[in-house]
């Protein structure tokens, strides 16, 4: 059930080779460790992709992948996913405490408080994953709630509304009109 990426490819293919835009009210950079990081009302973007934050630490490697760290009361994010032949492309947003990207691998994480929308789906949960290469999905409350008792069981377990995916029913072609009837045939009369 946790699988809702599978008909939908989470981002757009372009998007990984469009420039990274990043504002914030702060930035500080460190060359040596290949690492910036932005506070205070930031602002990323990268494509179809934004990311709202209040402190976002961008790391880069060696060969020049981004990984983000992004924090905030909640950090939002939102990305336009590629369009398939028998739908048009949707769009996934979510929002959490913590959010970690991995452009090498194309992966996104969110941590505590966790909640994806895609379309009309929406799932919570304290863990979520995303795989963007495989369109692989996955939600945990990540709680032991054996072990959490201050911790309602409702609040601790992941939750998932999956609406009813119809496919519209071709229009019936219109049937075939009777006949016009024939007038009928005057009453014979005197001749």
């Amino acid at each position: 059930m946790m699988l809702l990426a599978a008909p939908n490819a989470l981002a757009e293919k372009a998007d990984k080779e469009k420039p990274t835009y990043i504002e914030a009210n702060r930035m500080s950079a460190d060359d040596a460790r290949r690492m910036s990081v932005f506070e205070g009302s930031v602002v990323l973007t990268k494509g179809t992709a934004q990311v709202l934050a209040d402190r976002i630490v961008v790391r880069q490697d060696a060969e020049g992948f981004q990984f983000a760290t992004a924090t905030g009361k909640p950090v939002r994010f939102r990305q336009k996913g590629d369009p398939k032949p028998d739908r048009p492309a949707v769009w996934t947003e979510g929002e959490a405490l913590r959010l970690e990207i991995d452009e090498r691998n194309e992966k996104i994480e969110l941590f505590e408080r966790a909640r994806v929308k895609r379309d009309q789906d929406e799932v919570r949960g304290e863990y979520i994953f995303l795989d963007q290469r495989t369109d692989y999905f996955s939600a945990s409350s990540g709680r032991d709630t054996a072990r959490d008792a201050a911790t309602p069981a409702a609040e601790s377990r992941v939750r998932a509304v999956i609406q009813p995916k119809f496919k519209p029913e071709a229009p019936e072609p219109p049937s075939a009109a009777p006949a016009p009837a024939a007038p009928a045939a005057p009453p014979p009369g005197p001749r």
